[in-house]
C-alpha cells in the first residue's frame, strides 16, 4: 500500500449551512508536516465533535472510495470525503479498532469509525446521504498519531493489525445502536477507542 494523496482543508461556509467547516479538502503538494493534532495547517472548526489528539487524522482507504464512485456515479477527487490521507489498496471493511499504519517515521493507530452528518451530507449534496453512508457499512477511519513527522504522496504504508482482540469499525458502530450486546461493549472498551465514541457507548 502506499499513500496516493494528502489533503488539508480550509474553513468554508458550505451551501445549505450558517456555520463553517473545514471538510472541504483537497490534495497538497510536496511533505507535510503531522504532529499530535494531525495535519499541521488542516483547519477544525467545530473542535467538540471533531478533531482532537483521538481524531487527528481522517483515512479513507481507495478501494472504499472507487465503491463510493460507482454507487454515487460520479468520480470522487481525493479530499471529497473530508479525507485527510486516501490510501491506496485499503479496504476500509477490514480495519479494525487498535490496527496501525506505518508510512516512513509516521505511525497512525486506529481509534474509531466515521459517524456521518449533516455537514457530511451537505458536503456531498444529499441530504439523505448521512444515512446512505452508514448502512454501507464502510465507515471513514480516524486515528491517532503516535509518531509524528513529515508525510507526502507516494509514501509506502504497511499496516499493522491490533495485537488485541480486533473489532471491525462497522461492528464498532453497530455496537451504538445495540446496547444490549454487553458482550461487544466490553471488548471495544478494551481497545485504544477514542474518547468521544467510549462517550457515545456509555452514554
Amino acid at each position: 500500500m502506499k499513500v496516493l494523496a494528502v489533503c488539508r482543508g480550509a474553513a468554508e461556509t458550505l451551501a445549505g449551512l450558517k456555520y463553517k467547516s473545514g471538510i472541504n479538502k483537497t490534495p497538497v503538494g510536496g511533505p507535510v508536516m503531522v504532529d499530535a493534532q494531525g495535519i499541521v495547517g488542516d483547519r477544525i472548526c467545530n473542535r467538540r465533535h471533531h478533531g482532537g489528539i483521538d481524531q487527528a487524522i481522517y483515512i479513507e482507504g481507495s478501494l472504499t472510495l472507487d465503491w463510493w464512485a460507482e454507487e454515487l456515479g460520479r468520480p470522487l477527487p481525493a479530499g471529497t470525503f473530508g479525507e485527510n490521507l486516501v490510501i491506496e489498496g485499503l479496504d476500509n471493511r477490514n480495519v479494525s479498532v487498535g490496527d496501525r499504519f506505518l508510512a516512513g517515521d509516521i505511525v497512525l493507530e486506529v481509534t474509531a469509525p466515521r459517524i456521518p452528518c449533516a455537514t457530511f451530507a451537505a458536503k456531498i449534496g444529499d441530504p439523505a446521504f448521512a444515512r446512505r453512508y452508514a448502512l454501507a457499512a464502510r465507515p471513514g477511519i480516524y486515528c491517532r498519531v503516535i509518531t509524528g513527522g513529515l508525510l507526502a504522496a507516494g509514501e509506502l504504508v504497511a499496516f499493522q493489525p491490533y495485537g488485541g482482540s480486533r473489532i471491525f469499525l462497522s461492528e464498532a458502530v453497530s455496537a451504538i445502536g445495540n446496547r444490549r450486546d454487553q458482550a461487544m461493549r466490553t471488548r471495544l472498551f478494551d481497545t485504544p477507542l477514542a474518547h468521544r465514541f467510549r462517550a457515545m457507548l456509555e452514554r
